[in-house]
């Protein structure tokens, strides 16, 4: 896309995320969760925006980050591992920042970590000295051991990276692990975390000068709400005046609570949106502490 293009004034708002993989269907469902719905073109890559002007790139991830500083999208959903590999690969070349997190996402966790045969000890980064670290993340691999002031040779590899200590290509690797299950499959252990990774929503490092910018804002302030309330649920109930320390103590999550006189001076009713799971539990030990009345309710929205 040549420049003129990707500096063109729109007046709609796309956003880029994982056409298929772990992050799409979640993506799909936290943007549907802030009000937005789509007509889907015939070849699934394509939705437009109906409820509000902001489409949908259905792309590879590791395409949006280059998207977004070609213009071509203003905005992706990507994974933070993605994101950062492409942030220092711009760094090592010289080339400006063009692109940069504006939102974790809360979903698609996991890390980028150093492991190593299991049968070794680990003392340290230092023990990676004049090692060989095969990767498909060369450029956070190389930043982190220039962090630790480790010299290592980075073997990169564009798939199969669990299994090149056993052919012989390394003697550890740097690879996303969520359950440790494929590392446990090839005789590997974690040793040490270069990154914790999630879903995010990444942007330009400059702000958009046209409708984009409204868009953008209202976008976002949606996209909170939505994620705020994830876990949250308002808790009603009554407590004598002498008990509200005690209960409120046991509501460290919750926002300042609503609350007015019933009978008299005495007893308080109050209504609490609280963050943290509300288990059977925590409901216990809040009627031991003199609340009573206790009732839980969903939060389907919220606007800050």
């Amino acid at each position: 896309m040549s420049p003129a293009a990707s500096a063109a004034v729109r007046d709609r708002l796309r956003i880029a995320i994982q056409k298929s993989g772990r992050l799409s269907e979640p993506a799909r469902a936290l943007l549907s969760s802030a009000g937005l719905s789509w007509r889907e073109s015939r070849d699934r890559l394509f939705c437009y925006g109906e409820s509000l002007p902001v489409d949908l790139l259905l792309v590879r991830d590791d395409d949006i980050p280059s998207l977004i500083a070609e213009g071509v999208c203003d905005l992706g959903i990507v994974g933070r591992n993605v994101l950062n590999e492409e942030i220092d690969g711009r760094s090592a070349s010289g080339q400006p920042a063009a692109f940069r997190e504006w939102r974790a996402l809360g979903f698609g966790g996991c890390k980028l970590s150093v492991a190593v045969p299991e049968g070794g000890d680990w003392r340290g980064a230092q023990q990676l000295t004049g090692k060989r670290i095969a990767t498909t993340y060369p450029n956070q691999l190389r930043t982190w051991l220039r962090a630790q002031q480790v010299e290592a040779d980075i073997v990169v590899l564009n798939g199969s990276v669990e299994i090149a200590p056993r052919l012989g290509q390394a003697d550890a690797i740097c690879d996303l692990v969520s359950s440790g299950a494929t590392l446990a499959a090839n005789q590997l252990k974690a040793v040490q975390d270069v990154m914790l990774s999630e879903a995010v929503l990444a942007g330009p490092v400059q702000p958009f000068g046209d409708v984009r910018a409204e868009l953008a804002d209202l976008l976002l302030r949606r996209m909170d709400g939505v994620l705020r309330i994830r876990d949250s649920k308002l808790l009603l109930f009554q407590t004598a005046r002498d008990s509200l320390p005690q209960v409120l103590q046991l509501l460290p999550d919750a926002e300042p609570p609503t609350m007015c006189a019933v009978d008299g001076a005495d007893t308080l009713a109050l209504q609490a949106l609280c963050h943290g799971a509300m288990t059977w539990q925590r409901l216990e030990d809040l009627k031991r502490a003199g609340a009573r009345g206790l009732m839980v309710l969903p939060v389907e929205r919220m606007l800050a």
